[in-house]
Protein backbone atom coordinates (compact mmCIF):
# COMPACT_ATOMS: atom_id res chain seq x y z
CA UNK A 1 0.00 0.00 0.00
CA UNK A 2 2.89 2.58 1.20
CA UNK A 3 4.91 1.24 -2.33
CA UNK A 4 1.98 1.99 -4.90
CA UNK A 5 0.73 5.29 -2.98
CA UNK A 6 4.76 6.49 -3.65
CA UNK A 7 4.86 5.22 -7.24
CA UNK A 8 0.72 7.67 -7.62
CA UNK A 9 3.03 10.25 -5.87
CA UNK A 10 5.98 9.66 -7.91
CA UNK A 11 3.87 9.48 -11.42
CA UNK A 12 1.88 12.73 -10.28
CA UNK A 13 5.05 14.86 -9.59
CA UNK A 14 6.60 14.01 -12.79
CA UNK A 15 3.23 14.53 -14.64
CA UNK A 16 3.76 17.94 -13.07
CA UNK A 17 7.06 18.57 -14.44
CA UNK A 18 6.47 17.64 -17.08
CA UNK A 19 3.44 19.81 -17.72
CA UNK A 20 5.66 22.74 -16.07
CA UNK A 21 8.26 22.15 -18.42
CA UNK A 22 5.70 22.46 -21.37
CA UNK A 23 4.72 25.85 -20.36
CA UNK A 24 8.26 26.81 -19.97
CA UNK A 25 9.08 25.86 -23.84
CA UNK A 26 6.02 27.47 -25.18
CA UNK A 27 7.40 30.61 -23.24
CA UNK A 28 10.52 30.55 -24.34
CA UNK A 29 9.27 29.80 -27.83
CA UNK A 30 7.17 32.99 -27.62
CA UNK A 31 10.31 35.02 -26.64
CA UNK A 32 12.21 33.74 -29.06
CA UNK A 33 9.81 34.59 -31.64
CA UNK A 34 9.36 38.05 -29.96
CA UNK A 35 13.26 38.49 -30.36
CA UNK A 36 13.48 37.37 -33.90
CA UNK A 37 10.83 39.54 -34.70
CA UNK A 38 11.99 42.63 -33.68
CA UNK A 39 15.47 42.12 -34.74
CA UNK A 40 13.50 41.68 -38.65
CA UNK A 41 11.87 44.86 -38.24
CA UNK A 42 14.98 47.13 -36.51
CA UNK A 43 16.71 45.92 -40.05
CA UNK A 44 14.18 46.61 -41.83
CA UNK A 45 13.36 50.29 -40.68
CA UNK A 46 17.50 50.58 -39.30
CA UNK A 47 17.70 52.19 -42.90
CA UNK A 48 14.84 54.94 -42.34
CA UNK A 49 16.34 55.82 -38.85
CA UNK A 50 13.53 53.72 -36.96
CA UNK A 51 13.74 50.72 -34.74
CA UNK A 52 10.74 48.56 -33.88
CA UNK A 53 9.84 50.55 -30.64
CA UNK A 54 10.18 53.72 -32.71
CA UNK A 55 7.80 52.58 -35.36
CA UNK A 56 5.44 51.02 -32.79
CA UNK A 57 5.25 54.20 -31.07
CA UNK A 58 4.30 55.69 -34.65
CA UNK A 59 2.01 53.19 -35.68
CA UNK A 60 0.17 53.29 -32.58
CA UNK A 61 -0.66 57.25 -32.62
CA UNK A 62 -1.70 56.64 -36.16
CA UNK A 63 -4.28 53.83 -34.67
CA UNK A 64 -5.52 55.76 -32.24
CA UNK A 65 -5.76 59.05 -34.54
CA UNK A 66 -7.93 57.19 -37.01
CA UNK A 67 -10.32 55.53 -34.04
CA UNK A 68 -10.28 58.67 -32.34
CA UNK A 69 -10.52 61.08 -35.10
CA UNK A 70 -8.13 63.17 -33.43
CA UNK A 71 -4.62 64.36 -34.00
CA UNK A 72 -3.19 63.69 -30.30
CA UNK A 73 -2.95 60.36 -27.55
CA UNK A 74 -1.96 60.76 -23.99
CA UNK A 75 1.63 59.43 -23.48
CA UNK A 76 -0.06 57.22 -20.59
CA UNK A 77 -2.05 55.28 -23.33
CA UNK A 78 0.45 54.67 -25.47
CA UNK A 79 2.78 53.15 -22.59
CA UNK A 80 0.07 51.07 -21.93
CA UNK A 81 0.37 49.37 -25.36
CA UNK A 82 4.11 49.26 -25.82
CA UNK A 83 6.61 47.03 -23.57
CA UNK A 84 8.96 49.82 -22.58
CA UNK A 85 9.49 51.59 -19.31
CA UNK A 86 8.09 54.79 -18.34
CA UNK A 87 11.58 56.67 -18.80
CA UNK A 88 12.69 54.87 -22.46
CA UNK A 89 9.35 55.35 -23.31
CA UNK A 90 10.05 59.28 -22.53
CA UNK A 91 12.97 59.11 -23.88
CA UNK A 92 12.08 57.73 -27.20
CA UNK A 93 9.41 60.32 -27.78
CA UNK A 94 12.30 62.96 -27.54
CA UNK A 95 14.36 61.10 -29.24
CA UNK A 96 10.93 61.55 -32.02
CA UNK A 97 10.22 64.87 -31.17
CA UNK A 98 13.64 65.74 -32.11
CA UNK A 99 13.70 64.11 -35.36
CA UNK A 100 10.16 66.08 -35.81
CA UNK A 101 8.11 62.99 -36.36
CA UNK A 102 5.86 64.21 -33.00
CA UNK A 103 5.08 67.07 -31.30
CA UNK A 104 4.67 66.87 -27.32
CA UNK A 105 2.22 69.36 -25.37
CA UNK A 106 0.71 69.88 -22.29
CA UNK A 107 -2.73 68.46 -21.18
CA UNK A 108 -4.91 71.20 -20.23
CA UNK A 109 -7.19 69.12 -18.07
CA UNK A 110 -4.51 67.90 -16.64
CA UNK A 111 -0.88 69.38 -16.29
CA UNK A 112 0.73 66.74 -15.43
CA UNK A 113 -0.47 64.62 -18.68
CA UNK A 114 1.34 64.70 -21.92
CA UNK A 115 -0.33 64.81 -25.58
CA UNK A 116 1.71 63.53 -28.48
CA UNK A 117 0.39 63.78 -32.03
CA UNK A 118 2.67 62.70 -35.52
CA UNK A 119 3.64 65.58 -36.96
CA UNK A 120 3.51 65.37 -41.25
CA UNK A 121 6.88 64.48 -41.47
CA UNK A 122 5.90 61.16 -39.11
CA UNK A 123 2.65 60.21 -40.48
CA UNK A 124 4.97 60.59 -44.06
CA UNK A 125 7.29 58.03 -42.90
CA UNK A 126 4.84 56.07 -40.92
CA UNK A 127 3.03 55.61 -44.17
CA UNK A 128 6.80 54.78 -46.45
CA UNK A 129 7.91 52.04 -43.87
CA UNK A 130 4.40 50.22 -42.98
CA UNK A 131 5.42 47.82 -45.77
CA UNK A 132 8.40 47.12 -44.59
CA UNK A 133 7.28 46.72 -40.95
CA UNK A 134 4.10 43.91 -42.83
CA UNK A 135 6.77 42.46 -44.42
CA UNK A 136 9.24 41.52 -41.85
CA UNK A 137 6.25 40.54 -39.18
CA UNK A 138 4.80 38.17 -42.52
CA UNK A 139 8.08 36.65 -42.89
CA UNK A 140 8.65 36.15 -39.01
CA UNK A 141 5.60 35.10 -38.18
CA UNK A 142 4.50 32.94 -41.24
CA UNK A 143 7.12 31.61 -41.79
Amino acid sequence: MVNEHAQVCYRARMAANTAGTRLEDRWRDILSVHARTMCEIDRALHPHGLGASDFEVLDLLVSAAAENSGEACRVQNIACRVHLSQSALSRLIGRLEKDGLVERSICEEDRRGVWVALTEKGRDLHARVLPLQRAALSRTLDG
